[in-house]
Protein backbone atom coordinates (compact mmCIF):
# COMPACT_ATOMS: atom_id res chain seq x y z
CA UNK A 1 0.00 0.00 0.00
CA UNK A 2 1.48 3.38 -0.89
CA UNK A 3 2.09 5.61 1.79
CA UNK A 4 -0.82 8.68 2.30
CA UNK A 5 1.02 11.15 1.44
CA UNK A 6 -0.82 14.22 0.46
CA UNK A 7 -0.26 18.13 0.83
CA UNK A 8 -2.00 17.92 4.02
CA UNK A 9 0.39 14.95 5.16
CA UNK A 10 3.64 15.43 3.17
CA UNK A 11 5.65 12.67 4.87
CA UNK A 12 2.25 10.06 5.36
CA UNK A 13 0.87 10.03 8.79
CA UNK A 14 2.17 6.99 10.61
CA UNK A 15 5.58 7.05 10.46
CA UNK A 16 7.55 5.47 13.67
CA UNK A 17 11.19 7.04 14.53
CA UNK A 18 12.92 3.14 13.78
CA UNK A 19 16.16 1.92 16.36
CA UNK A 20 19.22 0.80 14.53
CA UNK A 21 19.47 -3.08 15.17
CA UNK A 22 23.31 -4.06 16.33
CA UNK A 23 24.63 -7.27 16.11
CA UNK A 24 26.33 -8.71 19.28
CA UNK A 25 29.69 -7.61 18.20
CA UNK A 26 28.32 -4.20 18.18
CA UNK A 27 28.51 -3.32 14.49
CA UNK A 28 25.38 -2.27 12.54
CA UNK A 29 22.96 -5.05 11.75
CA UNK A 30 21.96 -4.05 8.27
CA UNK A 31 20.14 -6.96 7.74
CA UNK A 32 17.79 -6.59 10.92
CA UNK A 33 17.60 -2.95 9.52
CA UNK A 34 15.72 -4.49 6.07
CA UNK A 35 13.76 -6.85 7.83
CA UNK A 36 12.32 -4.35 10.64
CA UNK A 37 11.34 -1.99 7.98
CA UNK A 38 9.84 -3.50 6.16
CA UNK A 39 7.68 -5.09 9.53
CA UNK A 40 7.27 -2.01 10.07
CA UNK A 41 5.61 -1.11 7.02
CA UNK A 42 4.00 -4.37 5.66
CA UNK A 43 2.34 -5.64 9.12
CA UNK A 44 1.98 -1.91 11.49
CA UNK A 45 0.63 -0.12 8.69
CA UNK A 46 3.49 2.51 8.47
CA UNK A 47 3.42 5.56 5.58
CA UNK A 48 6.80 6.35 6.67
CA UNK A 49 10.22 5.70 8.56
CA UNK A 50 12.29 7.83 10.11
CA UNK A 51 15.70 6.82 10.53
CA UNK A 52 19.14 7.96 11.99
CA UNK A 53 16.73 9.87 14.63
CA UNK A 54 17.76 9.57 18.86
CA UNK A 55 15.57 6.45 18.70
CA UNK A 56 17.93 5.38 16.03
CA UNK A 57 20.63 5.88 18.06
CA UNK A 58 22.41 8.36 15.84
CA UNK A 59 24.96 9.89 18.51
CA UNK A 60 26.60 6.92 18.17
CA UNK A 61 26.50 5.84 14.86
CA UNK A 62 29.08 6.92 12.29
CA UNK A 63 28.46 9.30 8.70
CA UNK A 64 29.05 6.06 7.17
CA UNK A 65 26.84 3.99 9.26
CA UNK A 66 24.15 6.52 8.87
CA UNK A 67 24.26 6.58 4.76
CA UNK A 68 24.23 2.89 4.39
CA UNK A 69 21.44 2.28 6.85
CA UNK A 70 18.98 5.27 4.96
CA UNK A 71 20.47 3.00 1.81
CA UNK A 72 19.12 -0.31 3.59
CA UNK A 73 16.00 1.20 4.63
CA UNK A 74 15.14 2.67 0.82
CA UNK A 75 15.82 -0.49 -0.62
CA UNK A 76 13.95 -2.39 1.79
CA UNK A 77 10.69 -0.64 1.36
CA UNK A 78 11.09 1.35 -1.96
CA UNK A 79 7.94 2.88 -2.51
CA UNK A 80 5.91 1.53 -0.34
CA UNK A 81 6.83 4.11 2.71
CA UNK A 82 8.61 7.31 3.02
CA UNK A 83 12.05 7.42 4.60
CA UNK A 84 12.87 10.40 6.45
CA UNK A 85 16.59 10.41 7.45
CA UNK A 86 17.73 12.51 10.39
CA UNK A 87 20.71 15.38 9.57
CA UNK A 88 20.49 17.63 12.75
CA UNK A 89 23.71 17.94 14.51
CA UNK A 90 24.71 20.86 16.60
CA UNK A 91 27.36 21.72 13.74
CA UNK A 92 25.93 23.31 10.97
CA UNK A 93 28.12 22.50 9.00
CA UNK A 94 27.94 18.70 9.51
CA UNK A 95 24.81 18.50 9.42
CA UNK A 96 24.69 20.32 5.84
CA UNK A 97 27.07 17.17 4.88
CA UNK A 98 24.19 14.70 6.64
CA UNK A 99 21.90 16.59 4.72
CA UNK A 100 23.37 15.60 1.45
CA UNK A 101 24.56 12.33 2.23
CA UNK A 102 21.17 11.66 2.77
CA UNK A 103 19.84 13.09 -0.52
CA UNK A 104 22.54 10.88 -2.11
CA UNK A 105 21.13 7.82 -0.36
CA UNK A 106 18.09 8.05 -1.38
CA UNK A 107 15.97 10.01 1.06
CA UNK A 108 12.86 11.34 0.79
CA UNK A 109 13.13 14.22 3.75
CA UNK A 110 15.10 15.23 6.34
CA UNK A 111 14.80 15.36 10.11
CA UNK A 112 16.87 18.43 11.24
CA UNK A 113 16.50 18.54 15.08
CA UNK A 114 17.52 21.44 17.22
CA UNK A 115 20.84 22.38 17.84
CA UNK A 116 22.30 20.42 21.22
CA UNK A 117 23.94 21.39 24.05
CA UNK A 118 25.60 24.40 22.45
CA UNK A 119 22.22 26.61 23.25
CA UNK A 120 22.00 28.74 20.42
CA UNK A 121 19.49 32.01 20.38
CA UNK A 122 16.94 32.15 17.81
CA UNK A 123 18.46 34.01 15.30
CA UNK A 124 21.16 30.70 15.37
CA UNK A 125 18.54 28.80 15.00
CA UNK A 126 16.92 30.51 11.96
CA UNK A 127 20.25 30.65 10.33
CA UNK A 128 20.90 27.00 11.18
CA UNK A 129 17.36 25.47 9.91
CA UNK A 130 17.86 27.81 6.84
CA UNK A 131 21.39 27.12 6.11
CA UNK A 132 21.11 22.35 6.36
CA UNK A 133 17.40 23.12 4.01
CA UNK A 134 19.47 25.40 1.34
CA UNK A 135 22.12 22.13 1.68
CA UNK A 136 19.74 20.02 -0.87
CA UNK A 137 16.86 19.56 -2.41
CA UNK A 138 15.01 17.42 0.03
CA UNK A 139 11.99 18.75 2.05
CA UNK A 140 12.78 19.31 5.84
CA UNK A 141 10.80 18.27 9.30
CA UNK A 142 12.11 20.16 12.31
CA UNK A 143 12.29 18.41 15.26
CA UNK A 144 11.68 20.92 18.26
CA UNK A 145 12.37 19.20 21.70
CA UNK A 146 13.79 21.05 24.33
CA UNK A 147 14.09 18.49 26.74
CA UNK A 148 17.23 16.75 24.70
CA UNK A 149 18.30 20.32 22.81
CA UNK A 150 17.62 22.51 25.53
CA UNK A 151 16.05 25.49 23.54
CA UNK A 152 12.94 25.63 21.97
CA UNK A 153 11.96 27.05 18.82
CA UNK A 154 10.23 29.69 19.64
CA UNK A 155 6.77 30.41 18.01
CA UNK A 156 7.99 33.36 16.25
CA UNK A 157 11.12 31.95 14.32
CA UNK A 158 8.67 29.06 13.17
CA UNK A 159 6.68 31.48 11.80
CA UNK A 160 9.75 33.10 9.96
CA UNK A 161 10.99 29.48 9.15
CA UNK A 162 7.66 28.44 7.60
CA UNK A 163 8.55 31.14 4.74
CA UNK A 164 11.55 28.82 3.87
CA UNK A 165 10.00 26.77 0.58
CA UNK A 166 11.42 23.24 1.71
CA UNK A 167 10.97 23.47 5.67
CA UNK A 168 7.53 21.58 5.53
CA UNK A 169 6.70 20.16 9.08
CA UNK A 170 7.59 20.23 12.45
CA UNK A 171 7.75 17.08 14.75
CA UNK A 172 6.55 18.65 17.83
CA UNK A 173 7.98 17.24 20.99
CA UNK A 174 7.72 20.11 22.76
CA UNK A 175 4.43 19.53 24.27
CA UNK A 176 3.01 23.03 23.82
CA UNK A 177 -0.15 22.51 21.79
CA UNK A 178 -2.05 26.27 21.77
CA UNK A 179 1.67 27.17 20.52
CA UNK A 180 1.25 24.93 17.43
CA UNK A 181 -1.90 25.47 17.15
CA UNK A 182 -0.99 29.33 16.42
CA UNK A 183 1.90 28.31 13.76
CA UNK A 184 -0.63 25.98 12.45
CA UNK A 185 -3.24 28.57 11.90
CA UNK A 186 -0.80 31.31 10.28
CA UNK A 187 1.67 29.00 7.90
CA UNK A 188 1.84 25.91 5.86
CA UNK A 189 3.92 24.26 8.32
CA UNK A 190 2.60 20.44 8.90
CA UNK A 191 2.85 19.10 12.38
CA UNK A 192 3.32 15.64 13.70
CA UNK A 193 2.94 14.47 17.11
CA UNK A 194 6.63 13.36 18.46
CA UNK A 195 5.24 12.66 21.96
CA UNK A 196 3.23 9.54 21.73
CA UNK A 197 1.51 10.55 25.08
CA UNK A 198 0.18 13.39 23.11
CA UNK A 199 -0.84 11.67 19.68
CA UNK A 200 -4.50 12.12 20.28
CA UNK A 201 -4.78 15.69 21.59
CA UNK A 202 -2.03 16.59 18.84
CA UNK A 203 -4.83 15.67 15.97
CA UNK A 204 -7.42 17.62 18.00
CA UNK A 205 -5.13 20.51 17.54
CA UNK A 206 -5.06 19.77 13.73
CA UNK A 207 -1.83 17.85 13.19
CA UNK A 208 -1.06 15.28 10.41
CA UNK A 209 0.02 12.48 12.00
CA UNK A 210 2.36 10.86 14.36
CA UNK A 211 6.60 10.29 14.51
CA UNK A 212 6.08 7.68 16.97
CA UNK A 213 8.27 5.24 18.65
CA UNK A 214 5.63 2.65 20.28
CA UNK A 215 4.75 2.45 16.92
CA UNK A 216 7.19 -0.41 16.73
CA UNK A 217 4.93 -2.58 18.34
CA UNK A 218 1.35 -0.95 17.81
CA UNK A 219 1.79 0.93 14.35
CA UNK A 220 -1.61 -0.58 12.99
CA UNK A 221 -3.57 0.61 16.16
CA UNK A 222 -2.23 4.12 15.57
CA UNK A 223 -3.11 4.35 12.47
CA UNK A 224 -6.67 2.90 13.23
CA UNK A 225 -6.40 6.01 15.66
CA UNK A 226 -5.67 8.34 13.01
CA UNK A 227 -8.26 6.88 10.62
CA UNK A 228 -10.93 6.98 13.12
CA UNK A 229 -10.36 10.75 14.27
CA UNK A 230 -10.32 11.84 10.61
CA UNK A 231 -13.55 9.72 9.88
CA UNK A 232 -15.16 11.83 12.43
CA UNK A 233 -15.25 8.95 14.92
CA UNK A 234 -13.57 10.70 17.84
CA UNK A 235 -15.11 8.05 20.48
CA UNK A 236 -13.07 5.90 18.58
CA UNK A 237 -10.00 7.47 18.64
CA UNK A 238 -10.09 7.95 22.44
CA UNK A 239 -11.03 4.31 22.75
CA UNK A 240 -7.56 3.33 21.15
CA UNK A 241 -5.81 6.05 23.36
CA UNK A 242 -7.06 4.50 26.12
CA UNK A 243 -6.07 1.07 25.05
CA UNK A 244 -2.67 1.72 24.48
CA UNK A 245 -1.91 3.94 27.34
CA UNK A 246 -0.45 0.77 29.18
CA UNK A 247 1.97 0.82 26.07
CA UNK A 248 2.92 4.18 26.30
CA UNK A 249 3.80 4.16 29.96
CA UNK A 250 5.95 1.57 29.83
CA UNK A 251 7.73 2.11 26.20
CA UNK A 252 8.26 5.92 27.19
CA UNK A 253 8.21 7.33 31.14
CA UNK A 254 10.06 4.09 33.08
CA UNK A 255 13.37 4.42 31.10
CA UNK A 256 14.93 5.95 27.70
CA UNK A 257 13.00 5.26 24.99
CA UNK A 258 15.64 3.26 22.61
CA UNK A 259 16.16 1.22 25.20
CA UNK A 260 12.69 0.26 26.24
CA UNK A 261 11.46 -0.27 22.62
CA UNK A 262 14.33 -2.27 22.08
CA UNK A 263 13.32 -4.51 24.96
CA UNK A 264 9.49 -4.64 23.27
CA UNK A 265 11.37 -5.76 20.06
CA UNK A 266 13.08 -8.31 21.76
CA UNK A 267 10.32 -9.53 23.82
CA UNK A 268 8.26 -10.43 20.73
CA UNK A 269 10.76 -11.81 18.51
CA UNK A 270 11.44 -8.88 16.16
CA UNK A 271 14.42 -7.67 14.39
CA UNK A 272 16.07 -4.47 16.22
CA UNK A 273 15.52 -5.81 20.12
CA UNK A 274 18.15 -5.61 22.64
CA UNK A 275 21.36 -4.68 22.16
CA UNK A 276 22.26 -1.29 22.15
CA UNK A 277 25.55 0.70 22.24
CA UNK A 278 27.31 2.47 25.41
CA UNK A 279 26.41 4.77 27.17
CA UNK A 280 22.59 3.13 26.27
CA UNK A 281 22.15 -0.15 28.27
CA UNK A 282 19.82 -3.04 27.81
CA UNK A 283 16.81 -3.35 29.76
CA UNK A 284 17.31 -5.36 33.28
CA UNK A 285 15.05 -8.75 33.28
CA UNK A 286 12.96 -6.92 35.67
CA UNK A 287 12.16 -3.91 33.32
CA UNK A 288 11.33 -6.66 31.34
CA UNK A 289 9.01 -8.44 32.43
CA UNK A 290 6.96 -5.59 33.44
CA UNK A 291 7.16 -4.82 30.28
CA UNK A 292 6.07 -7.73 28.79
CA UNK A 293 2.71 -7.70 31.65
CA UNK A 294 2.24 -3.78 29.95
CA UNK A 295 2.04 -5.05 26.35
CA UNK A 296 -0.62 -7.64 27.25
CA UNK A 297 -2.85 -5.26 29.15
CA UNK A 298 -2.36 -2.95 25.97
CA UNK A 299 -3.89 -5.47 23.60
CA UNK A 300 -0.33 -6.85 22.09
CA UNK A 301 0.01 -10.27 21.52
CA UNK A 302 3.15 -11.29 23.80
CA UNK A 303 4.51 -14.85 23.36
CA UNK A 304 4.02 -17.25 26.67
CA UNK A 305 7.29 -18.11 26.58
CA UNK A 306 8.26 -14.33 27.81
CA UNK A 307 5.32 -13.64 30.46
Amino acid sequence: MAPSTTSDAPYGRMLTAMVTPFLPDGGVDYDGAARLATHLVDRQRHDGLVVNGTTGESPTTSDAEKERLVRTVVEAVGDRAVVVAGAGTNDTEHSRRLARQAEAAGADGLLVVTPYYNKPPQEGLLAHFRSVADATGLPVMLYDIPGRSGVPIATDTLLRLAEHPRITAVKDAKGDLFAGSVVMAETDLVFYSGDDALNLAWLAMGAAGFVSVVGHVVGAELHEMIDAYRAGDHGRALEIHRRLLPVVTAIMTRTQGAIAVKAALKILGLPGGGALRPPLAEATSEFAARLAEDLTIGGVQVPEVTR
